[in-house]
């Protein structure tokens, strides 16, 4: 006698609150207790600050605010994934130096070799891991607030030129008589000894002058 498939059917029923793995991993770097002035006093809520990334290129920040800290960590994680950028790599690093300033924060990501690992910390660690970077360099100087690193971090990654097959996609600064181009044919990689780490996971001062 034939086995009769309603378990099977009643198991695809059953399946409506399962969900499918998600190609984005997300991680809160912070959920901060933010209070509001009003007419009738003050409102107390929740903020919380959400990175979102699938490890191959794509990253994104989100803010959410609500009553609850689940309510406020969803609207954060979906603000992350509606603003994705995208970051070029080149052989798990950065393609070139970066600079910024961005409010009391200011940073300096480099290029690294491979084997140097994620050498930064607090949330340029965690946006480096979403976007798949896996050997950078960095140096954080000015605030430790979460938030305003984290938006220098993504103004960084924004300035990052393009790449096609491993070659910095960027016209060659016009020559002056005398002088020859630029080479921007390959990142500027730097090696580093355990030494030059700072234990804040960045580099040291005098690795990054």
């Amino acid at each position: 006698m034939a086995k009769s498939s309603r378990p099977d059917r009643k198991s695809d029923r059953s399946g409506r609150s399962k969900r499918e793995p998600s190609e984005f991993t997300e991680t809160t770097l912070s959920v901060d207790r933010v209070t509001r002035v009003v007419k009738g006093g003050r409102r107390m809520r929740f903020r919380a600050i959400v990175v979102a990334g699938d490890r191959k290129g794509r990253v994104g920040l989100g803010t959410g605010k609500a009553n609850e800290v689940q309510a406020a960590v969803q609207k954060a994680t979906k603000a992350a994934k509606r603003a994705m950028i995208r970051v070029p790599l080149v052989k798990g690093t950065i393609p070139h130096d970066v600079d910024v300033k961005f409010k009391a924060a200011k940073l300096r990501i480099m290029p690294a070799s491979e084997g140097t690992g994620i050498i930064a910390g607090g949330a340029l660690r965690v946006i480096f891991d979403h976007a798949g970077v896996r050997n950078v360099l960095s140096k954080r100087f000015g605030t430790g607030n979460k938030l305003v690193n984290a938006q220098a971090t993504f103004m960084a990654l924004a300035k990052l030129k393009p790449v096609k097959g491993g070659v910095v996609v960027e016209e060659s600064p016009v020559a002056e008589a005398g002088e020859e181009a630029a080479d921007v044919s390959a990142p500027q990689i730097i090696e580093v000894s355990k030494e030059q780490v700072a234990e804040d996971g960045t580099l040291k001062e005098k690795r990054a002058e």
